[in-house]
């Protein structure tokens, strides 16, 4: 019998594991529907957004292949916390919460990719909430560009990322689209990103996060 793959086993569909083809712009998950799944994406990216009780709706996260959401049910969570929407053409395999419990328990390989994901989860959200306390809109507006590229992560680099309003980049920055309209035309002129359609991000930009 072959040992247990757990990359194989976010790649096939299988018992308790659908999979799902979404177009740009197709809801995956609402705030609110019942959470008795994860989700895993295998191709694509997605948005993560929440609103409150007022009306008042915030981008949370910015998500892309290899990265799980929706795993809040595995600590209790009966309620998705969070609306899931694509920005690109996407793939998402949908494990059944109880399907993952059990592989949880019976693969460690599978349990030490998962701890992974939330570590660097929350890593993420620590980055996220230091860079609103202390830095400035335009290197908060640099680090989405380049987490959008994957630059500076373990996964292969994409200098040409999805397209993406200006008032959803706004939203995740925590800034008016006045001021990110700014601050991509700046970057531009210094030659850290290309605009002809499509987004390209390089690697230079890292220099607005370093430079104090």
């Amino acid at each position: 019998m072959a040992p247990f793959d757990p990359k194989l086993f976010l790649a096939e569909v299988g018992e308790g594991r659908t999979r799902c083809d979404y177009q740009k712009n197709q809801k995956v998950c609402s705030q609110g529907d019942r959470a008795d799944a994860i989700f895993y994406i295998q191709k694509g990216k997605v948005k993560l957004t929440v609103v409150s009780n007022q009306g008042k709706a915030a981008v949370v996260a910015i998500l892309g292949a290899g990265d799980f959401f929706g795993e809040g049910c595995l600590a209790g969570q009966s309620v998705r916390m969070a609306s899931a929407i694509t920005l690109v053409e996407s793939s998402i395999l949908r494990p059944e919460k109880t399907s993952v419990i059990h592989v949880l328990h019976a693969q460690p390989a599978f349990s030490e990719l998962f701890l992974h994901h939330v570590l660097a989860r929350n890593i993420r959200i620590e980055e996220d909430l230091l860079d609103q306390l202390f830095d400035s809109s335009e290197k908060r507006l640099a680090r989405v560009l380049l987490l959008l590229a994957n630059l500076g992560k373990e996964r292969r680099p994409e200098t040409v990322v999805p397209k993406v309003s200006q008032e959803t980049l706004a939203d995740i920055v925590g800034t008016t689209r006045s001021r990110v309209s700014y601050f991509m035309n700046l970057f531009r002129k210094l030659g850290f990103i290309e605009y002809n359609g499509v987004l390209e991000v390089h690697s230079s930009l890292l220099n607005v996060i370093l430079h104090d």
